[in-house]
């Protein structure tokens, strides 16, 4: 009699420890009793909600996914086509998703991130502990101990996001002078993955290709100017450039204190918005997110495929339209005129054009580069930034702690970080006077330029609710100088008879099937409303669809490429358990 009550009490307790530890939600919910089993997302496109289905379903786990993953960063980063998008991956990533799992099964999930593998860009911290490394791509960081995760990595982690791995970029944010984009010592050369060896842009390089043919679920990168917009367009994903202060900075190895700002890139901005729900917020480690309001927004209410209708939608044509000035391809234009045409159709007031009154000093000569000298200048913050950030790591096996360190140890390793074409911007930058008269009067004067007779003069001039481009040439610059957020979205190929060029020593561009993307501005803090304008964009032309990248670029690798027979073993004894208690 001891026996027969043992037995089915045993059963009951197995079935129990089993769910818990497949994280399979409710009796037979994994599909496999359906006819042909369950049909699990393509990695190519799978967006976070239809993973979290796909997860909480019990029809794979985050340890398959990690999984997956990996291997389709093994298929294309340094073998097949070389794409170099990731730089490292994190060992500690599958006991994370394992722990993640049981979690699922016990008490639920945290967020729309619990379990969903993230790339970071190799300039945000992780701490040494999860044994990766942050190094902006330079040998000089390789072994260092940053004290903390990064403000970003903090909230991801909060909400239940696995930190797969660290994407390649271009070195120190492309702070290096006349190399190529996607280029870094450690990482070598990246490309995306739509045209062989073509110019992927940067510096947030790695984040773009990985997203775009899924090497992970979603991504992290950051732009100081252009460098999430850009490569977001040239990789055909999603890109938002946050607000300056919406995302903190903190653990982020600093270039400019002026413009830096953390941002998701993603297949699609419903991912981004989930994505910068999560990480925006307040952080005490920095203090510009302090000023920022009082709530942040769930981003995910602004997927609304309406939101253009009633709107006004400004067109700044001169200078970001000028193709002597931009060196736009003719099919860029194109592309722009219909989208017009598809904004106007979503219920939208194009008001065009819609100047900047300093649009002249973008086109004067020599503007560009005083206007880029902001940058310079901001560097003056470097020597403050750099060297704290330098000084606050727990070790640095190179020794460098300094700029001046940093600069003589490029110095002393040319074969590792002098590339053809290098230029020392650090040189520059550790020449400069500290913040000194012409430091605060070139801010002043920048703010001027974007805001004053920039973005704010003609958003209120013209009573505009955002305003349009191309993300191509100067787009990006008066958003940059003042902080101001920007969403770029897909709209459209380079012709497959356009003429290569080269845009460095390894990489080309133009080329044909190259992306280009769209771009929604506004002033600050106006995010939610430039996220539901993309979306309502996004969703009526469902460009990114249109193109796949080059055959060698994709990864075969698939979820049931992935899920072991030893797994679905225990499933089907579970499912079995459960039958006999129906």
């Amino acid at each position: 009699m001891v026996v027969c009550i043992w037995f089915p009490l045993a059963l009951i307790l197995l079935c129990a420890y089993l769910a818990r530890s497949f994280s399979i939600p409710s009796r037979l919910g994994f599909g496999l009793g359906e006819a042909g089993g369950p049909t699990l997302p393509d990695l190519y496109e799978a967006s976070v909600p239809e993973l979290q289905a796909g997860l909480d379903a019990g029809h794979f786990s985050s340890v398959d996914l990690v999984k997956a993953y990996f291997a389709r960063i093994e298929e294309v980063n340094i073998n097949g086509p070389g794409l170099r998008a990731v730089i490292e991956l994190n060992t500690s990533a599958l006991k994370q998703a394992e722990v993640l799992d049981i979690e699922r099964g016990r008490t639920g999930k945290r967020s729309d991130l619990h379990g969903i593998p993230i790339l970071l860009k190799d300039n945000i911290a992780t701490i040494a502990a999860e044994g990766m490394n942050t190094t902006a791509g330079s040998f000089s960081l390789l072994g260092s101990i940053v004290p903390e995760d990064a403000g970003v990595v903090k909230r991801l982690r909060k909400a239940g996001a696995i930190i797969l791995g660290k994407a390649n970029l271009s070195e120190w944010a492309h702070f290096r002078g006349n190399v190529a984009s996607g280029w870094s010592g450690r990482g070598g050369q990246a490309s995306s993955a739509y045209f062989p060896h073509a110019d992927p842009c940067g510096s947030s390089s790695g984040s773009g290709i990985a997203a775009s043919i899924g090497l992970a679920a979603v991504t992290l990168g950051s732009e100081t100017n252009g460098s999430i917009t850009c490569p977001a367009s040239k990789n055909n994903v999603v890109g938002i450039k946050p607000t300056l202060g919406l995302t903190s900075r903190a653990g982020v190895i600093p270039l400019s204190a002026h413009q830096d700002t953390i941002g998701p890139m993603t297949r699609s901005l419903t991912d981004a918005a989930i994505v910068l729900s999560v990480i925006a917020g307040k952080d005490p480690n920095d203090n510009f997110t302090l000023a920022q309001p009082p709530v942040v927004p769930d981003f995910t209410k602004a997927l609304n495929k309406n939101a253009l209708k009633g709107k006004r939608i400004g067109v700044p044509r001169r200078v970001f339209l000028n193709d002597s000035m931009t060196e736009n391809d003719p099919s860029i234009g194109v592309a722009f005129e219909e989208a017009l045409i598809t904004i106007k159709a979503l219920g939208a007031t194009v008001v065009d054009p819609t100047d900047l009154p300093s649009a002249d000093e973008f086109i004067a000569s020599g503007t560009r580069t005083r206007v880029m000298n902001v940058d310079f200048k901001a560097w003056q913050l470097i020597s403050v930034q750099l060297n704290q950030y330098l000084e606050g790591l727990i070790e640095n096996p190179s020794g460098v702690r300094s700029l001046a360190d940093l600069i003589k140890f490029n110095d002393d390793n040319p074969a590792l970080e002098k590339p053809e074409g290098y230029e020392d911007q650090f040189v520059q930058a550790e020449a400069t006077n500290g913040f000194d008269a012409e430091y605060f009067a070139t801010l002043a004067r920048n703010y001027d330029i974007g805001s004053t007779r920039g973005i704010d003069f003609v958003l209120k001039k013209f009573n505009l609710d955002a305003i349009v481009l191309p993300s191509h040439g100067f787009t990006t610059t008066p958003a940059a100088v003042v902080g101001y957020p920007i969403v770029t979205v897909p709209l459209g190929f380079l012709p497959d008879n356009v003429t290569i060029g080269s845009a460095g020593p390894e990489t080309v561009y133009p080329a044909p099937g190259v992306p280009f993307g769209l771009s929604f501005l506004g002033t600050a803090f106006s995010d939610f409303e430039l996220i539901s304008f993309g979306f309502a964009y996004e969703q009526k032309t469902q460009t990114r669809l249109m193109r796949k990248a080059y055959p060698a670029a994709i990864p075969k690798t698939q979820l049931k490429d992935v899920i072991g027979k030893g797994k679905k073993l225990r499933r089907g004894l579970l499912s079995l358990l459960l039958h006999l208690f129906d």
